[in-house]
């Protein structure tokens, strides 16, 4: 096991390859997958009020995890698979939005940046 998202990367990377799924994970059908995954994590907050969504027995928070898991494993073979350095696009992402959204006009705002422009 590792904490690194490359280790990470490589451990899915040959989970898929030992099975031969690689033919199965077009961008397209991992993003639907994806979705899946992540509907199936929605599920779980599903009619909760907000504060019953931070009280999670255990067993739901196991559950809660594993889909969790299930789209994060998804959303990395889908930038694997497109070449999308993960980590890079996020950090130009934030610098973006705090571009879009700059402390002195939204703090304590949840509107959308076009709100106030």
């Amino acid at each position: 096991m590792s904490d690194s998202l490359d280790d990470l990367r490589t451990r899915i990377n040959t989970f898929v390859q030992e099975r031969d799924w690689e033919q199965f994970h077009s961008p397209k059908n991992l993003a639907m997958a994806m979705i899946v995954e992540a509907a199936e994590l929605v599920e779980h907050f599903q009619w909760n009020t907000i504060e019953q969504s931070y009280q999670l027995s255990a067993e739901k928070r196991e559950q809660v995890s594993h889909e969790l898991a299930d789209t994060f494993v998804y959303l990395l073979r889908i930038a694997e698979v497109t070449g999308v350095d993960l980590i890079a696009a996020t950090n130009a992402k934030i610098d973006l939005n705090a571009k879009k959204y700059p402390v002195e006009k939204v703090r304590g705002s949840n509107a959308k940046y076009t709100a106030y422009e």
